[in-house]
């Protein structure tokens, strides 16, 4: 007897079985189970306390920071955000989510609205999507020209140079999920009334382009990658995990007063993976 077809239907509330059975290992995740509660718990709390010390640090030698969240749609950027800001203080880590450009910004130097953000002394601008959107949702979703998107990928790189040679701490981190728990997190948030709020009529018409939106993901990052300004991908379908090895890529990366190594632990490589490992492994999805 052959197979029931895999169909979905975002405004059936029953969410379907292969769904639900396959989300977490998706896109070929690592880990069978979710991170345990207590593990996590304690696991947040040395690394929370490291990024205290991280603002101390920052706030006395007058450090910046940028730390941009890509990915997908419910990759959990704006999460992770609010997990890495949630013990530190609002006035110098800001949560920058930018709505659509007002017509007066579309016609502004693309990258103009977002310097406005960029960070003084002491301060870190959290990204929840950045510049990046020219060369993902505004590609796929037909709001620029495949030239305009061209140009960006020449121009991108040169500009976060120039953000690093002023001094900037910039990390780029893209979230990465598979495609059964982007279905998933999606339907969660289309019924759940306490979370509809987060799907919009774009991400439900972006549910027909992931393969689309896979091409543009793989050549942004072979194009912005390198050694001055790397991509870490993230691998994402446990929440958990990703939020945790996210605070451990920048407390590794970054010294400080104080800074204790045991606690802030080694960076799991089985989930911050190599941009060109993720596309060699991912291409053909």
């Amino acid at each position: 007897m052959a197979d029931a077809p895999q169909t979905f239907d975002i405004e059936d509330p029953v969410l379907p079985k292969w769904v639900r059975k396959g989300a977490l290992g998706s896109g070929g995740y690592p880990y069978s189970e979710r991170l345990d509660d207590d593990v996590y718990l304690k696991a947040l709390r040395k690394l929370q306390l490291e990024l205290v010390k991280l603002q101390t640090h920052m706030l006395k030698t007058g450090s910046r920071m940028v730390i941009l969240f890509e990915g997908r749609d419910a990759a959990g950027k704006g999460g992770s955000i609010d997990t890495f800001r949630e013990h530190l203080n609002g006035r110098y880590w800001t949560d920058v989510a930018l709505p659509r450009p007002s017509d007066r910004e579309r016609t502004q130097w693309y990258f103009q609205r977002y310097v406005d953000w960029l960070p003084a002394a002491g301060e870190t601008a959290l990204f929840d999507r950045s510049w990046y959107n020219r060369a993902g949702v505004e590609l796929v979703m037909g709001f620029c020209t495949p030239e305009q998107t061209a140009d960006f990928l020449d121009e991108a790189p040169r500009f976060e140079r120039m953000l690093v040679r002023d001094g900037i701490h910039l990390f780029k981190f893209w979230l990465a999920i598979g495609r059964e728990m982007q279905l998933k997190r999606f339907h969660s948030r289309r019924h759940d009334p306490l979370k509809q709020w987060k799907i919009s009529d774009i991400d439900i018409a972006a549910l027909g382009k992931w393969d689309s939106y896979t091409d543009a993901a793989h050549r942004m990052l072979r194009a912005t990658h390198s050694d001055m300004t790397p991509w870490r991908v993230v691998l994402a379908n446990d929440k958990r995990r990703a939020r945790l090895e996210i605070m451990r890529s920048v407390l590794v990366a970054t010294d400080y007063e104080g800074k204790n190594e045991s606690a802030v632990g080694e960076i799991d490589e089985k989930i911050v993976v190599d941009p060109e490992r993720f596309i060699a492994q991912h291409s053909n999805a």
